[in-house]
């Protein structure tokens, strides 16, 4: 049974996608996950759509092309517009290299109406390729991998972002507090 207050906690929580791109290991998802803790601890509905999961169930089968890495954005963005329609945080930590498909997704949230931040998580490829969380530098540097992101395949760095974190420059925590603070100046937290 649901209460009154349930409901318009549900009527009244505004939702959001929190987009952040930047190079592979720039620190999107560890980012993601410690605003997400702190939402959560502030009763707000969110969901974390990390790239590399929905490169499983969401996208299989699609390649890293331009015309797949568009397509596979565009799919995070309708679940994210989607989500954040219905009053959830979506914060999405996905590379999406080109600025036409952040951009496409950008305007399907305006034209929906819903709030969407991106924010450019600007690690330089020096410190992603020292991080290498997930061995794509090494691999790449080894001729076992190409079209890395950043390296050997281009990356369009956004212009205008609502927010620029230099993530090499600051602790986790120091950047999800500074994305909290954009979202409560925003209304959205």
């Amino acid at each position: 049974m649901t209460t009154d207050q349930e409901i318009s906690m549900s009527v009244t929580e505004t939702g959001a996608t929190v987009w952040l791109t930047g190079l592979p290991s720039a620190g999107k998802t560890t980012l993601a996950y410690e605003l997400a803790g702190r939402l959560r601890a502030d009763g707000h509905r969110v969901e974390v759509l990390d790239g590399d999961e929905i490169r499983e169930f969401l996208s299989a089968g699609l390649g890293f092309s331009r015309e797949d890495r568009h397509t596979n954005v565009q799919r995070i963005g309708f679940v994210a517009e989607l989500l954040a329609a219905n009053g959830v945080k979506a914060l999405v930590p996905v590379i999406a290299p080109y600025a036409d498909s952040r951009d496409a997704v950008r305007k399907r949230h305006q034209r929906e109406g819903t709030a969407y931040l991106e924010v450019h998580v600007a690690t330089p490829v020096e410190v992603c390729s020292e991080r290498d969380v997930k061995g794509l530098y090494a691999k790449q540097a080894a001729g076992e991998l190409t079209g890395l992101t950043g390296v050997d395949d281009p990356y369009e760095a956004p212009e205008s972002p609502d927010l620029r974190i230099e993530s090499h420059q600051q602790t986790v925590q120091e950047s999800a507090a500074a994305l909290r603070a954009l979202l409560t100046e925003r209304g959205l937290a």
